[in-house]
Formats: C-alpha cells, structure tokens, sequence
C-alpha cells in the first residue's frame, strides 16, 4: 500500500479526477436551428433566377449587344455573381416582361397598316386598291 503515497500515483488519480468531472460538462461545439421553409423557397429562386440571368448573358445576340455598348462579357457575369437576392429577383423579373424577339413587330405592322388606310380613305395616299377616297 506504500504505492498510494507516491506522486506518480497522486498525479494519475488527479488527472483522472479531472477527466471525470470534465466529462460531465456540456460541451457545445456547434449550434443547429431549424430552418424555415420561406428560407429554403427563397434561396431556391434565389438560384434560379441567377441562372436565368447568366443563361441571359450567355446568348450571343446579349453578348454582342453587350460588345456594341463597349461592356466585357466577362465583366457583366462577374457583375451578376456579385448582386444580392434581392437585386437578382429585380433582373430576372425584368428579363422575364421583356418581349420576346419579333412580339412587338405585329404591334408596329398594325399601327402602320392602320394609318396607311386612314390616309387612303381621307384621299392623301394611294397605297391599297381596295380603298375609295372621301374626297
């Protein structure tokens, strides 16, 4: 029992003391949250609509109007990866009311045919055969 006296002996009890009772303290190394279903939906179209906008600027008519007004590309993508959600939803929904090329052309047509024929009836052109003067 002399070996209950030693210090080599003194110093595991106390380390394993010190072990034990560390053991029961609660440790916390991270802290999870239960994340809303807003949250995920919002970053869902978060990166959609960044998607959309880089699809966007990776059409090559986008890309050489994007030359013709003197703005790189490259620069432009950069610019996107760099907006915020919000700024991102603005865009993509903007791009989305724009017209699809050609879906303002029947628009102008009609304007034109429509005042070439008020023209026609009030006797100042002669563009359709159809027509007979007012005067």
């Amino acid at each position: 029992m002399d070996y209950l006296n030693s210090p080599a002996f003194r110093t595991i009890c106390r380390i394993l003391v010190v072990t034990m009772l560390s053991l029961g303290l609660p440790v916390r190394f991270s802290h999870a949250g239960v994340i809303g279903t807003d949250v995920v939906v919002a970053a869902a179209q978060s990166s959609e609509a960044r998607t959309r906008v880089q699809g966007f600027l990776d059409r090559a008519d986008v890309r050489a109007q994007l030359a013709a007004q003197g703005v790189s590309p490259e620069l432009a993508k950069q610019r996107v990866d760099s907006l915020s959600d919000e700024e991102i939803q603005r865009v993509a929904g903007k791009i989305d009311s724009l017209p699809a090329g050609g879906a303002d052309i029947l628009g102008v047509l009609l304007v034109v045919f429509l005042i070439l024929l008020l023209t026609d009836i009030l006797g100042l052109t002669k563009v359709f055969p159809f027509t007979r003067p007012l005067r």
